[in-house]
Parts: C-alpha cells; sequence; structure tokens
C-alpha cells in the first residue's frame, strides 16, 4: 500500500462497542499509518451507555494509539449529525467519516486515488446489506422512490453514506444552515466532481434494521431538502378550490335540468368526502412542516460534545495550528551578534 503526501481525517461514528472498540481502532490505525503521510482518526463516541468512553481514555494515553481525537456526546444523535460532529472539527485535505459496523476502512485506498486525481467525493457503497425487516425494506424502497421523483437523487445508488470529501467540499456544506442534514443529499447535487466505487464486505452488525428506525430521520431530511412538499400542498390546495368550483357549477346545472333530484344526499356526501380527503393530506404535510420548525426553534443544539479527547502521542510531521516564530524576531540582535 502506497503512503500518500496528504493529511487524511477519518471519522469513526461508535455506540455501546466497548467489546470491540480497540480492535476497531487498531486496525483503522494500521491502514491509515500505511495510507497517508499524515492522519488524524476521530471517534465520535455517540452517548455509549457501556464503558467505552473508558476505553477510549485509556486509548489516548501515552501507551495508546496515535493522532486520536474522541468526541463523546452528550445525547444519542442520528447517524448523519454524529458524522458531522467529526466532518467540522476535521482538519484534513480529505476526509471520509465511516459506520465501522457497516462499512470497511480497506477501500480507503482506492477512495484516495480517486480523490487525488480530482474527485472532491468519492462514495463507496457496501453491496452486502445489513439485515433489514421487511417493512423497513419497503419503506425504504418508497422513501428513495419518492425522493428522487421530488428532489431528482437516488440516495441509495448516487448518494450513499460512505463517503470521502475534499475539505473545500466541506467548507462550502459549512455554509449551509443545516450543514447536517445537507451533508447528506448536497455531494450528490451541488456540482462538484465525484467518483463512485462498489464493494463487498460483510458487516459487523448483525441486528434487524427496523421500520421506527428511519422514519423520524427519514421525513426530516424530505422536508428539510427540497421545497417540493410544499409545492404539493399548495396544489393540492388549488385542485381543491378548482373541484369545488367544478362540483358548484355541476350541482347548479343539475338544478336547473333536473326536476327530480333525491334530497341532495348522495352529493352532500361526495363533496364531503372528497374534500375531507384533499383536507387531511394538506394537514399531514403542513403539520410535518411545522414539527420540522419547531424542532428547530425549540430543542436548541443538534448535538453537544461532554468530553473531548487527544492523543498524548502525534505522529504527524507537521504541527496543526502551531505557527513558528523566527527566534530572530523575538531576541533581535545588535550587528555585534549581541541581543537586546
Amino acid at each position: 500500500m502506497a503512503s500518500h503526501p496528504v493529511f487524511l481525517s477519518v471519522i469513526l461514528v461508535l455506540r455501546n462497542q466497548a467489546h470491540q472498540l480497540e480492535g476497531i481502532l487498531v486496525e483503522a490505525t494500521k491502514t491509515l499509518g500505511l495510507l497517508a503521510s499524515d492522519y488524524e482518526l476521530i471517534v465520535v463516541d455517540n452517548a455509549s451507555q457501556d464503558n467505552s468512553l473508558t476505553t477510549l481514555k485509556q486509548l489516548t494515553r501515552e501507551d495508546g494509539l496515535p493522532n486520536l481525537q474522541v468526541y463523546a456526546l452528550t445525547k444519542q444523535v442520528d447517524l448523519d449529525t454524529a458524522s458531522w460532529v467529526g466532518l467540522e472539527n476535521s482538519l484534513g485535505d480529505f476526509v471520509v467519516a465511516i459506520d465501522p459496523m457497516t462499512e470497511n476502512v480497506d477501500i480507503l485506498p482506492q477512495m484516495i486515488e480517486l480523490a487525488l486525481s480530482g474527485a472532491d467525493v468519492v462514495f463507496a457503497k457496501n453491496e452486502i446489506q445489513t439485515p433489514q425487516s421487511l417493512a423497513y425494506r419497503t419503506a425504504n424502497g418508497v422513501f428513495n422512490l419518492l425522493y428522487l421523483w421530488l428532489n431528482g437523487i437516488n440516495l441509495i445508488n448516487e448518494a450513499p453514506k460512505y463517503r470521502m470529501l475534499s475539505k473545500r467540499l466541506v467548507n462550502f456544506i459549512l455554509q449551509h444552515p443545516q450543514p447536517a442534514m445537507t451533508y447528506r443529499y448536497l455531494p450528490a447535487k451541488g456540482g462538484f466532481s465525484s467518483a463512485h466505487l462498489t464493494y463487498r464486505s460483510p458487516p459487523r452488525r448483525t441486528e434487524v434494521k427496523r421500520l421506527s428506525d428511519g422514519i423520524d430521520r427519514g421525513i426530516r431530511l424530505l422536508v428539510s431538502t427540497t421545497r417540493a412538499p410544499m409545492r404539493i400542498v399548495t396544489g393540492l390546495s388549488i385542485f381543491g378550490a378548482i373541484a369545488n368550483l367544478v362540483y358548484s357549477v355541476y350541482v347548479v346545472a343539475v338544478g336547473f335540468l333536473k326536476s327530480n333530484v333525491a334530497p341532495g344526499w348522495i352529493s352532500l356526501s361526495l363533496q364531503q368526502s372528497g374534500m375531507f380527503f384533499l383536507l387531511s393530506l394538506v394537514l399531514f404535510v403542513l403539520g410535518e412542516y411545522i414539527l420540522h420548525m419547531a424542532t428547530l426553534s425549540s430543542e436548541g443544539p443538534l448535538y453537544h460534545v461532554a468530553q473531548e479527547l487527544t492523543s498524548a502521542r502525534i505522529t504527524g510531521r507537521h504541527k496543526l495550528n502551531i505557527e513558528e516564530v523566527n527566534p530572530l524576531l523575538t531576541h533581535p540582535q545588535l550587528p555585534d551578534g549581541s541581543s537586546f
């Protein structure tokens, strides 16, 4: 494996993986040490309830792993938000966020080759998926078709979660008001150069994904990344108004042309059922937008770092965020060689 003259940031999102934690980080450190001249390994502990934080503290000691950064969150957040915690605190020329339970670091050499060839984002899709319930698979398929129709992006094929970003793309996403959500879809739509990889690696995660795991995240992604649902609301409203107008004309025409009209029970029932159906759809979409707006205004920050740990050993050749001072500027010398 060739070592590339770049500074690489790798983000691992972990929760309640204390029994596998050291093995995962040792494996990642070995790969990164051979892959890049300088690197940082950023671990986002997603509010683990086991002794993961204790293990991470031990791994940041003098006899632990080098170049390790740890951000321990106070509450559990979704995977996109947890990944963004590492992304906005990263310093590398290229940044990659990995879920080590479903994705493999062995694909990183191919990803960095494509990134160095000019791709601002490199997507990698694992063809072996984690176990999913039938309800989850069905809802996920419907959601992706809906998202493709509304936003023009197939999230499964065009924007898989495993991706490597250039620093300029990360800086671009940082300018958006909701970068943690924007990060999920914008690299596939922002006009930056991209590349795609597919690989096969059995995931470590064995628990089955349930429908309840993705409902909230899917709705937030849908209503926060496109205005199309609101356009549906206005379309339904206009359609309801036109339908009411046409139906009123029809009722008036029947009243003039028919002499034996029943007391209006059928017409009234049809009108009420149709209008209530449209009204229900309108209220559903509006309710999701109102819920999303309330979440943004009342829940405060998306995440809060409880503890931040840094390795006692740094192997990088360059000192980050440190400016070297010329000793001649701090201790000027006289012409005879003596100092002030």
